[in-house]
Formats: structure tokens, C-alpha cells, sequence
């Protein structure tokens, strides 16, 4: 590819991360938004955080789902979900799951 062609493609990339990041923003008060569709939008991040996580904790190197005891990922995120619903403190939680996946760790290498 040749340096202008590498420039274009920028361009119109940059272009078109603008145009739909700003389209809501231009236009959005032309539009109505129907009240289920925004109720649904609330769950939005939840899901996208969900699909993130999930294979992480499910997942091995290799691809291969991991749902047994050796997964110590899975144990991790079970045990901080529990103490989530206990405690509902989202900054405990992150630190009570990497102490607790760091335990389980630490005493398989033992």
C-alpha cells in the first residue's frame, strides 16, 4: 500500500467513527426514542460488560470451555458475584475477587 492510500484510509475512518459517534448528538433531538427501546437501552452496558467478561471466565488457552473446579477464573468471578449480591459495593468486590482468585492460585502452587 502506498503512503497515500494509508492517509485515505485514516481519513475515512476517522470520518466514519465521527459521523456515527455524532449522529445521536446532531440529530438526536428530531428523533423519539419509544419508551420500550429506552428501556431496554438501560441494560445495554450490562450485556456488553457480560460479553467481555464471560469468555474470559469460561474459556481456557486453548478455546476450550473450562465449567470444573480447576478453573479458578470461574471460581473467582462466582465467589465476587456472591459477595457483590451480599454487599453491593462495586470496588470491594473487584478487590475481594482478585484476592480471592490470587488465593486460589497461590495454593495450587503449594
Amino acid at each position: 500500500m502506498a503512503d497515500w492510500e494509508i492517509w485515505v484510509v485514516i481519513f475515512v475512518l476517522a470520518l466514519a467513527t465521527a459521523a456515527t459517534r455524532s449522529a445521536f448528538w446532531l440529530v438526536g433531538h428530531h428523533i423519539t426514542i419509544p419508551k420500550r427501546v429506552q428501556e431496554m437501552l438501560r441494560y445495554a452496558p450490562a450485556c456488553a460488560l457480560a460479553a467481555i467478561v464471560a469468555p474470559d471466565l469460561i474459556l481456557a488457552a486453548d478455546g476450550q470451555a473450562v465449567l470444573d473446579a480447576s478453573n479458578y477464573k470461574l471460581l473467582a468471578g462466582i465467589a465476587a458475584t456472591i459477595y457483590y449480591l451480599l454487599r453491593r459495593n462495586m470496588l470491594e468486590t473487584i478487590i475481594f475477587g482478585m484476592v480471592f482468585f490470587t488465593a486460589l492460585r497461590l495454593i495450587s502452587v503449594t
